[in-house]
């Protein structure tokens, strides 16, 4: 008979096992990305307030019913880009307008992490949506 050496393999489970005493330690989690409907419902409500207009006199300008209009502007609801084009317009804004302020908010907003290096592509690097022509969507 041959003796034979201790496994001495580690072995990482996929889920942490329970704990030895006391309740799990809640899991580590990174920051959330934003949700685009709250952003847009964000650049919405602020440029109504900053038109001293009620959320009433917008959605009857949009053709919007008030009750969806306000659930769009607290980022309940994921309007189509035609209601997004009637919300921005009663507010005198394009379309182009309302998702240029949407996406200068998700920049401040995730400003504060940390920075992430430039991605090359075949002409050059693309950094704040440089290589085309400073537009960036999102969805």
């Amino acid at each position: 008979m041959t003796d034979h050496a201790p496994n001495e393999a580690r072995v990482i489970p996929l889920r942490p096992g329970p704990a030895a005493s006391g309740p799990p330690a809640p899991p580590a989690t990174a920051p959330r990305e934003p949700l685009w409907r709250h952003l847009v419902g964000d650049v919405l409500r602020t440029e109504r307030q900053s038109q001293d207009r009620t959320l009433k006199d917008v959605a009857d300008t949009a053709r919007i019913s008030m009750p969806y209009r306000s659930e769009v502007a607290r980022g309940r609801k994921v309007a189509s880009s035609e209601v997004l084009a009637a919300a921005a317009g009663a507010l005198g804004l394009g379309l182009g307008d309302l998702l240029a302020r949407t996406h200068a908010e998700l920049v401040r907003v995730t400003s504060h992490r940390s920075a992430v290096p430039a991605r090359s592509v075949r002409h050059g690097s693309v950094r704040n949506g440089a290589a085309h022509g400073g537009l960036c969507l999102a969805a």
